[in-house]
């Protein structure tokens, strides 16, 4: 016991272990590997923008329920899809180029299926993707944009 109590009140080595210390918790929080093991699922209906609704929600009060398309809705139409790719994690679902009724286009995944981290995003592209390991670059080939984070690893 006294040699460890020796050792501790050495200033290098107490200096040290506080470093030590603060570097784990700082990549813990950075890497927050706890992620892998948890699954954060996403439900969203289809957003119909109507000028009503925005209003109602940018004023701070719910959007009324989502309807489904009738005779005064147009549904959203499909301008391109594609399915999503493996590259360093197993991932599977459908992407979806949607315009909406009032002319503003957003992209949809649909059925998600993929790890969970940190920093999920998306990215658009115009290089060629390739699955697997040989895709983990084509990002710089071409130009690409972020289209932001993930907000689940699962779900619409």
């Amino acid at each position: 016991m006294g040699r460890v109590r020796g050792t501790l009140t050495r200033p290098m080595v107490a200096g040290a272990l506080v470093v030590a210390v603060v570097l784990v918790g700082v990549g813990l929080c950075w890497f927050q590997p706890w992620k892998l093991w948890q699954d954060e699922t996403v439900r969203e209906a289809l957003p119909e923008a109507t000028a009503a609704e925005s209003a109602d929600t940018s004023a701070g009060r719910a959007a009324t329920p989502q309807q489904a398309p009738g005779p005064g809705r147009a549904a959203p139409v499909t301008v391109a899809s594609g399915n999503l790719i493996s590259h360093e994690h197993a991932t599977s679902g459908t992407v979806k180029l949607l315009r909406l009724a009032d002319g503003s286009h957003i992209v949809r995944l649909e059925d998600l299926d993929t790890s969970n981290g940190p920093d999920l995003r998306v990215w658009l592209t115009d290089a060629p993707v390739k699955e697997g390991r040989a895709g983990w670059f084509v990002f710089d080939d071409g130009r690409h944009e972020s289209l932001g984070r993930l907000k689940g690893n699962k779900g619409s």
